[in-house]
């Protein structure tokens, strides 16, 4: 991998990773289009996953502070109750974690099941912003549940946007958008570390040399954090402005795009 390549996909990752297109599936489309494969990408891939970890925990810290701060005061107070809440988003996509993984891995080497993905992207955007319920005050226990169960289904498929699924499946059920919006970026950030610890653990125990030089890994890192820390800002305001509608017509027609490739 290049440092213009590390570059172009870093940018994409922090983008995407917010944005409802499906990271994964870009990354899956990038590497396709450069002619990258294997354990370079998988190094590359843990490093970027980091870098937008680290952007949303940059946005969005007046929130996760005020959380920990709710926390370690040993009650069950407000903050105690939104962090068991995103515990509990989280058991879906553990289960699909620790049985599914490999199964999970070779979805993510199909550039036609990210180009059908992309497709259901767009539908499920069309249809969260046509469909406007009464809103709720604040996120419910079996509403977070249904929203980990959301983020395990895009978990499985490249292609299926994980924020697109959880914002829309949140606005489907009827909460605040901002909230929702939030909460969606929060929920995530154990989950991906845990899994970016894991691929890192397999990666060294395999004894592997593909290892990318620093200055690449170091460009790939910033250009994720800094487009992460914009596209996670971004997107809280166009999901408040409920303008996601736009996203649907992109993810058609780049899974439209990604099918033709396949096919022609």
């Amino acid at each position: 991998m290049s440092f213009f390549e590390a570059i172009i996909l870093g940018i994409i990752q922090g983008v995407t990773e917010f944005l409802p297109v499906s990271s994964s599936g870009h990354i899956v489309i990038g590497s396709e289009l450069f002619g990258l494969s294997g354990e370079e990408n998988l190094s590359f891939a843990i490093v970027v996953h980091a870098a937008t970890v680290m952007s949303t925990i940059v946005i969005l810290w007046s929130e996760i502070w005020k959380l920990l701060q709710g926390v370690f005061k040993f009650r069950w107070n407000e903050e105690t109750q939104y962090i068991a809440k995103i515990f509990l988003s989280m058991i879906p996509v553990l289960f699909v974690g620790l049985l599914l993984k490999d199964y999970v891995k070779q979805l993510f080497e199909s550039l036609l099941v990210v180009g059908f993905s992309l497709l259901g992207t767009a539908a499920l955007l069309v249809f969260a912003s046509k469909v406007k319920p009464k809103e709720k005050k604040e996120l419910g226990w079996l509403d977070v549940f249904i929203i980990g169960i959301a983020q395990a289904v895009a978990a499985i498929f490249p292609g299926l946007s994980r924020s697109g699924a959880t914002i829309s499946t949140g606005m489907l059920l009827g909460n605040n958008r901002e909230n929702i919006a939030k909460f969606s970026f929060l929920m995530v950030l154990i989950p991906i570390l845990g899994e970016a610890l894991l691929d890192m653990k397999g990666f060294l125990s395999a004894g592997s040399d593909a290892v990318l030089s620093p200055i690449v890994l170091l460009s790939g890192f910033l250009a994720a954090f800094v487009t992460g820390c914009i596209a996670c800002k971004w997107m809280i305001s166009l999901v408040k402005k409920g303008k996601l509608v736009w996203f649907a017509v992109y993810c058609a027609i780049i899974g439209i795009f990604s099918i033709l490739h396949c096919l022609l």
